[in-house]
């Protein structure tokens, strides 16, 4: 480390370097801040500073009176995409896709639904080639892996006629041609964090999901998916 790097950024190295190769195992118990300060030859400052940073990067956990511990790193599990057959009557096949997974791992998939009327924002607008604040209908998902939340969806769908009911979907029963995902990775909005009960430091996948029928978008979601519980498999069909 460089002479003018915060004294903190040796203590984060030193215990990241032993985290990371095995010599504190997960479950390991870290040294508190008072050892710290005597191991380092640094200041409670300091010490405070480098487990918020490691606890951040999601390398420890932290339970009130025990301490800090090495996190538990979890193996993935797969989430497979592009295995549903298309075209296909929409939406069956949303929470369709979810169960499939949840059965292949021999967990019981539940989701909660709730169905509302919105008003198109700027993005969701460009997205669904809507006029900003055009009536949609909102959906939003939370699903359960035996009973845990580990996943959510919001879509939005054009309203149709009957604005607000439960089956006012436009795009509700066409035949779906297309399925178009872009998948990013950010930082947990703290609503997301509460309901997925994410530890400090753990990302998600963002994945920008929109339905095509021909030339016309009928649906578009939000899917939300912790980067330490699944990692995104997709089957790409090869041109005939």
């Amino acid at each position: 480390m460089a002479n003018s790097d915060p004294v903190y950024l040796r203590v984060v190295e030193d215990l990241r370097r032993q985290i990371t190769d095995g010599t504190l195992p997960p479950g390991a118990p870290i040294p508190s801040r008072h050892q710290i300060t005597r191991k380092y030859g640094v200041g409670e400052t300091a010490a405070r500073h480098a487990l918020r940073v490691l606890a951040q990067e999601g390398l420890i956990i932290g339970r009130v009176g025990s301490g800090h511990r090495v996190r538990q790193r979890p193996t993935l599990l797969p989430l497979l995409r592009g295995q549903t057959t298309f075209p296909a009557p929409f939406p069956a096949s949303f929470p369709a896709e979810f169960s499939a997974d949840m059965q292949a791992q021999g967990r019981r998939a539940t989701w909660d639904r709730q169905i509302e009327p919105a008003e198109a924002t700027p993005d969701i607008a460009a997205r669904l080639r809507l006029a900003v604040a055009a009536p949609v209908t909102r959906t939003r998902f939370v699903y359960r892996g035996d009973g845990k939340p580990v996943q959510l969806a919001t879509s939005y769908e054009p309203a149709g006629p009957a604005e607000g009911a439960e089956d006012a979907r436009a795009g509700a029963g066409v035949k779906i041609t297309e399925v178009v995902e872009q998948v990013s990775s950010r930082v947990p909005q703290p609503g997301e964090s509460d309901v997925l009960d994410l530890p400090a430091g753990v990302h998600v996948l963002h994945i920008e999901r929109t339905h095509w029928s021909g030339d016309r978008p009928v649906e578009t979601s939000d899917i939300v998916i912790p980067c330490d519980q699944f990692r995104l498999v997709y089957s790409l069909p090869l041109p005939s």
